[in-house]
């Protein structure tokens, strides 16, 4: 007789310092079909990232902000990343976010090891966008996740009045699939 699966967590990290942000639209729509899928979701947004101070990495202490985002980072079973495309490069507050990340190095399931990861981002024009999906899929792979095939990239200079919802939900449903199948319950080695 096998264990009741609990529904997979996925967690969304991202947005900008702007409140309601197309960044963090869009993070939101992709979570609202992780949860529509039966996902439990948990969005850490610019809000939130604005208040977890610069990572550094030798500093045993943590503040409440960092301490949370790094337990529900290591109790999920999918990722869902999104940026604003500063300048073709991720913005600082998501990759603050993914630099605390470091802290879970000796964890069970160290950084995003085993966890499908969906990346977004958005972008004032159509060149910044892809040069950032690249660099935040290469920092997923440098963590260990597994992004999924499908990478979204929104272009918010042009007028768009579903802000790329099909390939959201189309990434999200990506992440809580794999989730489901491949969900954090423990190492690798000790999954059935």
């Amino acid at each position: 007789m096998s264990e009741p699966r609990t529904a997979p967590l996925v967690v969304g990290i991202g947005g900008s310092g702007t409140p309601g942000s197309a960044t963090e639209r869009a993070l939101s729509t992709a979570l609202d079909e992780a949860a529509r899928m039966g996902a439990r979701v948990r969005l850490f947004g610019g809000a939130f990232l604005s208040d977890v101070p610069m990572f550094r990495p030798r500093q045993s202490a943590r503040v409440w902000s960092a301490v949370e985002l790094l337990d529900c980072v290591a109790m999920a079973d999918g990722i869902i990343l999104a940026t604003p495309s500063y300048h073709g490069g991720v913005s600082a507050l998501v990759k603050n976010a993914l630099d605390y990340l470091e802290d879970l190095r000796a964890h069970d399931r160290p950084y995003l090891d085993g966890r499908a990861v969906g990346c977004v981002v958005t972008s004032s024009g159509a060149q910044a966008g892809g040069t950032t999906l690249a660099a935040m899929r290469s920092i997923v792979h440098a963590l260990r996740g597994w992004p999924t095939p499908l990478g979204v990239t929104l272009n918010t200079a042009e007028p768009a009045e579903d802000l790329g919802a099909g390939s959201l939900r189309m990434m999200a449903t990506q992440v809580v699939e794999f989730a489901t199948l491949f969900g954090a319950r423990g190492p690798v080695g000790a999954r059935r």
